[in-house]
């Protein structure tokens, strides 16, 4: 398998793995401090950062940091809206725009 698809795989499951934990943490917040969802959001926390010590181990601290995080703020906001029902205003949607042109940039500069 291509070392580009591969990269790419680690870096989508990362960031899935962080959005879920996200969701989790917020669905337990404001519970008792040992529910489900907050334990849930602790352990797939965990599981993402192994991913991410393998997608560092692969890439550019420089690169790995930024794609991984903005790409995890902007499907975090995205499975809010749907998930959590959270409304997003149109500036939001702007910076999450602005946010993936960065990413591209960032990501494409590497190659």
């Amino acid at each position: 398998m291509n070392n580009q698809i591969v990269f790419s795989l680690l870096i989508l499951i990362t960031v899935g793995l962080n959005t879920l934990a996200q969701n989790l943490l917020k669905l337990g917040a404001g519970q008792n401090p040992l529910n489900i969802y907050l334990l849930g959001g602790i352990c797939t926390y965990g599981l993402s950062t192994i991913f991410y010590v393998v997608v560092l181990g692969k890439l550019n601290l420089s690169v790995a940091y930024p794609v991984v995080i903005g790409l995890t703020i902007i499907f975090t906001m995205l499975t809010g809206a749907v998930i959590l029902r959270e409304k997003i205003l149109f500036l939001q949607w702007l910076g999450a725009g602005l946010m993936l042109s960065g990413i591209g940039a960032i990501a494409l500069g590497k190659q």
